[in-house]
């Protein structure tokens, strides 16, 4: 695509789509301008002009089958899309910069057999990648001096990504539209606020969701790992009384004893959600410890998202959902009884590339009469670079069910991806 033809393509999306708010606008003739430079090499620029041209251009492109077998009415689903991510991004100039990014997710050799979650095929199982085109991040942001500020549609991620992350397995990654404050001292103390207007979510522009979003995270760097403490204080900007209100102190770190490293990670939250008719409580544990030999790596861990008496499960709505509670994603929602996950895990290098091995056994937290076994699932993985651009990587998870009336079926999903970065 030529130059002029690309600004022209920007400049179209950005002023008839639904996420050019007046904020966005303000930026766009900037970022067309940002976009359309060739020079790849990010430095502290010397004019506003030099920030522009010699800015840095990135492009991502993954390509991906993925299978869905069920054992329910629903038909095996089949997908194989194609994610191409482009992002410009300037060289700073006095603090400031910006960058601008685009994200298009499509079908690839008519392999469509699938419930992309907007409404096509609702007679497949879910495969949540819909083909869609979308600014996925627009922001200016300045650096003085420890602080700084982010502006505009971005990535937000915090710790492991357990209550606020990017959803990066999914071809449409979730991004937030908000402000973004931070302050870092000496390596060692930091802490964000963020105020988020828009979640975009990974089913395309239909399903993104306006807030009214507070996050807050400060973390402090030990000699034997990080303390962080939170709070994430949710709600859903629809004229319904709603809220969301987190808290919570995470520790994670690792140390060496002689050849052996050994990692350790523990975090206890609590949850109060609040609407019009009902308000419940409940609270979230997770202990992990692991070893790691040579080119080994051993896990075994324990996380609880607590139930109120059985009517309310601890919710995490802006988490990166899919690396917790097994890669078939049967908890995106955690149930009313709430959930315990003992696991383990093993992996490590091999043959050039890394791999690993999970189990997962899952109880009820609140259990009845009916409702105890939640199921249990193995997961396996395996990637390997090629060159110094491109990955190759194949996935297995299959989940077993556990009593019926918790409403589970036996679930097996396979990946093939191959990736490529500039």
């Amino acid at each position: 695509m030529k130059k002029t033809q690309l600004a022209a393509f920007i400049k179209e999306m950005c002023f008839t789509n639904k996420w050019a708010k007046p904020a966005l606008s303000v930026l766009v003739p900037v970022s067309i301008a940002l976009v359309t430079t060739t020079n790849v090499h990010a430095a502290e620029a010397n004019s506003i002009a030099e920030a522009v041209t010699e800015g840095k251009v990135n492009l991502d492109m993954n390509l991906r089958y993925e299978m869905v077998e069920q054992d329910n009415a629903l038909k095996d689903a089949d997908a194989f899309t194609l994610r191409t991510r482009l992002t410009y991004a300037t060289a700073d100039y006095y603090g400031f910069s910006s960058l601008v990014e685009f994200e298009d997710s499509r079908v690839v050799a008519g392999v469509d057999d699938y419930n992309d979650t907007l409404g096509k095929n609702p007679d497949y199982s879910v495969i949540a990648d819909p083909e869609t085109t979308e600014l996925d991040q627009l922001f200016l942001k300045y650096n003085f001096k420890g602080f700084s500020v982010k502006g505009g549609r971005q990535v937000i991620t915090f710790d492991n990504q357990r209550f606020v992350g990017h959803v990066g397995w999914r071809q449409d990654r979730q991004t937030f539209d908000g402000v973004m404050l931070e302050y870092q001292f000496n390596d060692v103390f930091k802490i964000d606020y963020g105020y988020i207007t828009q979640r975009n979510r990974i089913f395309a522009e239909e399903k993104d969701v306006d807030s009214k979003d507070n996050l807050i995270n400060a973390s402090l760097k030990t000699g034997f790992g990080t303390l962080s403490g939170y709070g994430y204080l949710l709600e859903v900007d629809n004229d319904i009384e709603n809220g969301l209100d987190t808290y919570g102190l995470r520790f994670a770190g690792s140390t060496d004893i002689a050849d052996i490293k050994v990692l350790y990670s523990a975090e206890y939250a609590t949850q109060d959600s609040d609407n019009a008719d009902q308000s419940y409580s409940a609270d979230y544990m997770s202990l992990e410890g692991g070893i790691g030999l040579s080119a080994v790596t051993f896990k075994v861990g324990y996380e609880l998202l607590g139930s109120d008496d059985g009517d309310y499960g601890f919710s995490t709505p802006l988490a990166t959902l899919h690396g917790f509670n097994g890669w078939t994603d049967q908890f995106l929602t955690t149930p009313s009884q709430g959930l315990a996950d003992l696991y383990a895990s093993i992996g490590g290098k091999v043959l050039g590339g890394k791999w690993a091995v999970a189990y997962h056994e899952f109880d009820a937290d609140e259990s009845s009469d009916n409702v105890d076994d939640l199921g249990s699932e193995v997961n396996a993985v395996f990637s390997v670079p090629v060159y110094d651009h491109y990955t190759l990587g194949v996935k297995y998870a299959s989940y077993s069910a556990g009593d019926v009336a918790a409403g589970k079926v036996d679930t097996d999903k396979v990946w093939l991806w191959a990736n490529a970065k500039f």
